[in-house]
This record gives C-alpha cells, structure tokens and sequence, in this order.
C-alpha cells in the first residue's frame, strides 16, 4: 500500500471511530469532513466512494444498530429514551424509521426479534466497516498464558447461526434472572464449529458465565461446566470483535504452524471483557484462548 493510501484510509477510519464515539451528538458533514481532514466539498462523495453508502446512511444504520441492541438486551431502557439516543425527535418518527429497516415495530422488536431481516439490514454497515477495520497481527501480539481452571454455567446454541442473537437474549435474561451480570462473573464463548460451516443447521457454541453457583439440576437450558485450565496462545483483540474470525485464522494458520506448539483437548475460546453497546464497538475487548499441549517433561539425567 502507498503512503498516499495508507494516509487516506487513516483518515477515513478516524472519521468512523469519532461517529461510533459520538453516535448522540450532532455529526452532520461539517464536523465529520474537519474530522476527516477533507473539503467538505468533497467529503460526502470521498466517504460513499471509500464505504459503497452515504455517509447519512452509515450514521442512521449505526445509530440503529446500538438502539436495537438496547432494545433487545436492555429492559430497563424506554423505547422513548433509546430513540431521542439514536437522534430521533420523537418515538414515531424512530418506529416509523425502524419499522422501515427491519419490518417490525421497537416494541414488537424487543418483544420478539425477527432476527434475519435484523442481520440483512445491516450487511452494508458491517461491509463498510471491514474495507478498513481488517486488524493485522503479527507473532508478536500472541502471548503464551497458563491460565487456572473456570466452573461455567453453560447456555447452548446448536443451529444456524443466524438465530444466535436469540440464544443471547435468553442467556442476558437467565444472567440477569440469576445475578451474574458481566461486571461479577467472566463472559467465555466457546467454539465447536467454524463460524460458517458448511451447513448451517451443524453451527455449535456454548455461552458461558463464570460462577461457583449450583446450577438447578432441572434448569432446561443451563448446564454446568468448566473451561479448563493449563498453556493458552492468547490473542488480544479491540474493536467489532463481533468477528472473531480473522483473529481465529491467524492463529492457526500463520502462528501455529511456525510455533513448534501442538494444539491441546479443548476447543478455541474467547473471554469477552468489554461489551457493545456498553462500550463503543471500536472499544469492545476479547480474548482469543487456543489451547496447548502441556509441555513435554525433560529427559531424565543419565
């Protein structure tokens, strides 16, 4: 990549870190082209020719995309609050607005979510973000941890991936229901599959919460667990660590092969330690765990 280009994508991609940081104030085209460095002559065509969609678009879909997630995870939020948030003057303009996107209406929405078209509607959004979000890692950032065994409560989601975001729903809610919010008990994913495997319907995790709590013995949907411990590769990851994916690939085919490591008995995890919409998804934290073999033991001494 030239200097020019490199300069160019650097200033782009300060633009979208100060929308998601800003996402409840004014960003019309003054402020964010000064963000950007660019005429504001020029701007708004520079950003649809950089992204594939305008720069109103990409704000309104943002915007849409962190009321939706309060909405689906957040009780506690009104919808009336989560719209003036998302920049609307009133709740029937944002229901009209929403209603438009996603074929539901807020409440409807939070009171069961029609998850599909959800996922369809911000395709663009996600698509703009990776042209310039695309992490690099390098040997250096993968760090070997010997990590101690974690007792979990275990959600499953066996099925398409796209009816994840309902088995979150109903993991918030058991958490909630339970006292194990984020801010007390770790957040682990586990990963059986590859994120889109061949057929959707064999697609495998486990949500897990870190807790010592007896899990109810006829719980229907909890089980009990544990993450084991022993030698981990660990990847850091910030920023829309909704994908995990890139992060994933690196370490298995650039860092492992070249290591000298075997892979151990338990599948690729994550330990998520910063939350969108909690956070700005720029600022969102994970950590990716490869499990390794346990060293060999010396040979003894002659």
């Amino acid at each position: 990549m030239n200097p020019a280009l490199r300069r160019h994508q650097a200033r782009m991609l300060r633009v979208l870190d100060h929308i998601d940081q800003h996402l409840d104030d004014a960003l019309d085209l003054d402020r964010l082209s000064s963000v950007a460095a660019y005429s504001k002559f020029h701007f708004h065509r520079l950003f649809t020719a950089s992204f594939g969609l305008s720069l109103h678009r990409y704000v309104q879909l943002a915007r849409l995309k962190r009321a939706s997630y309060r909405l689906a995870y957040r009780e506690g939020d009104s919808v009336t609050d989560i719209a003036l948030d998302a920049g609307y003057e009133a709740p029937d303009a944002f229901a009209r607005a929403f209603r438009q996107r996603f074929g539901q209406s807020p409440s409807d929405f939070r009171k069961s979510p029609d998850w599909q078209p959800w996922m369809d509607a911000f395709d663009p959004l996600d698509h703009a973000r990776s042209l310039l979000m695309q992490q690099r890692f390098t040997p250096a950032d993968v760090s070997i941890r010997t990590v101690s065994p974690t007792t979990v409560a275990i959600m499953e989601h066996h099925g398409d991936p796209a009816t994840l975001p309902a088995t979150i729903q109903r993991f918030i809610a058991w958490r909630k229901s339970v006292g194990l919010h984020p801010g007390n008990s770790q957040t682990f994913n586990v990963w059986f599959s590859e994120r889109r495997p061949d057929n959707p319907a064999n697609y495998r995790m486990h949500l897990c919460a870190g807790t010592d709590l007896p899990i109810a013995p006829d719980d229907p949907d909890v089980t009990p667990g544990t993450i084991p411990g022993g030698r981990c590769a660990v990847l850091r990851v910030v920023g829309h660590t909704h994908n995990l994916e890139p992060a994933a690939l690196f370490l298995y085919r650039d860092w492992l092969p070249t290591s000298g490591e075997e892979p151990g008995d338990f599948p690729l995890y994550c330990q998520r330690l910063r939350f969108f919409p909690e956070v700005p998804e720029h600022e969102t934290v994970a950590e990716l765990f490869l499990p390794l073999r346990p060293l060999s033991p010396p040979p003894p001494l002659p």
